[in-house]
């Protein structure tokens, strides 16, 4: 599809404008829980948050690692089967998928079912952006692969600005399900966009799983999703435990947790359109530049974090140096994995939600061994770091391979 005419714009502008909605549910279904923990802790174990509250908010980020898990599992496994098919239509049964799975999570009534709902919502997450990736990297031509990237990711960041605080906001006041009720309604939306808008793009009948699978010969493949796992586990180490560190390390009222949210969330839609635009220019750069700036703010949050104020400006700017490597992640993949476009693409998800769960689980474990609700901050300035050493040792394989060939 080309943009060389106003009609042909608008086309593909309405088909970014539709990936985008679906972006902004999974934003909202990843992200809304960590702000409602305590509320889902207090709900679905009352007896543990009576006795030990800590430990009833560590386990109930338990829900974050398992929706991780099931973008781990569910991106590699379903994009390697769908490359076959056409693009448009298997986004289609992924936004279904999402619908069917967020609305389980409205009705179950126990925390072991409501685990197993988080789970298998996580499993169409990354084959969603996998693919949708690919199908706005043809919308608007090579040379602005990394702005398609990022106004479709732009959904997901909105999400943070808008659809977390405002699904904190109702969870808080009349039970954390109601989040989940609007996370339902937004899918619902994708499904009838992305049917109307989304343009016919075959796939490859002659890929088959097994071809697929061997983009995981190729050693820069792995640097990649190092990066994304570690490094990016940064972010959901803070991320994942910020209604702790407003209402116990700075001392703040509940109120105010969806306004951190929303800073950080605002600092992330800045940090998208960004990094989209840095990524095209180089994306090399954009990673290491990015990560290291990810390990020095999170020392920043966690040094400001006993003043609210300080500790919400000090959340947009995690945001926004954070969100800077997204859409660089997603090219270096892209560009290492040679012809295996649609699994890389899911890579990529797979990789920030290993960083997703490795960080939920990392700031969990530092706050139940004792060190304190700012522990996480300094735990993510220690995963920025080694996502920033894995970037470098990347860049020297590369830059050795060209001398070899040489």
């Amino acid at each position: 599809m080309t943009t060389s005419t106003s009609e042909s714009r608008g086309a593909a502008t309405m088909a970014l404008l539709s990936l985008a909605i679906g972006a902004f549910g999974i934003g909202m279904t990843e992200f809304v829980s960590m702000g409602l923990l305590p509320g889902i802790a207090s709900d679905l174990l009352p007896a543990l948050y009576a006795s030990d509250t800590e430990e009833a908010i560590a386990r109930a980020g338990m829900l974050i690692s398992l929706y991780a898990l099931g973008v781990v599992i569910g991106a590699p496994t379903i994009a390697g089967f769908a490359s076959r098919f056409p693009r448009h239509r298997v986004v289609l049964v992924l936004v279904a998928a999402l619908l069917v799975f967020n609305g389980l999570t409205v009705i179950a009534p126990t925390f072991e079912l409501v685990a197993i709902s988080r789970f298998l919502s996580g499993v169409p997450h990354g084959a969603y952006f996998g693919m949708g990736a690919l199908v706005a990297s043809e919308l608007l031509g090579p040379a602005k692969r990394g702005r398609a990237v990022s106004l479709m990711m732009t959904g997901l960041t909105v999400a943070n600005v808008v659809g977390v605080p405002a699904g904190t906001f109702l969870g808080q006041a009349v039970g954390w399900r109601a989040a989940y009720i609007v996370v339902a309604l937004v899918f619902a939306a994708a499904l009838v966009m992305c049917g109307r808008f989304l343009p016919a793009q075959p796939g490859d009948p002659g890929r088959t799983f097994r071809h697929e699978l061997r983009v995981f010969l190729i050693p820069q493949v792995w640097f990649a999703i190092g990066i994304g796992a570690i490094g990016f586990g940064a972010f959901f180490a803070i991320y994942s435990y910020v209604a702790t560190l407003v209402t116990e390390a700075a001392g703040a009222p509940e109120w105010l947790v969806p306004f951190a949210l929303m800073a950080l969330g605002l600092g992330m839609v800045v940090g998208n359109l960004f990094g989209g635009r840095l990524a095209d220019a180089s994306v090399t750069r954009t990673l290491l530049v990015g990560l290291a700036g990810m390990s020095l703010v999170s020392v920043v949050v966690a040094v400001l974090s006993s003043w609210s104020v300080a500790l919400i400006a000090a959340l947009f700017v995690f945001g926004l140096i954070a969100q800077l490597i997204n859409p660089a992640i997603q090219l270096r993949l892209f560009d290492v994995a040679h012809e295996h476009q649609a699994l890389a693409g899911a890579l990529n998800h797979s990789a920030l939600n290993i960083g997703n769960s490795v960080g939920a689980a990392v700031g969990g474990a530092v706050i139940a061994a004792g060190f304190g609700y700012v522990a996480p901050a300094w735990a993510g300035a220690v995963l920025a770091a080694a996502g920033a050493v894995i970037a470098v040792a990347s860049l020297a394989v590369d830059r050795r391979a060209v001398r070899v060939a040489a």
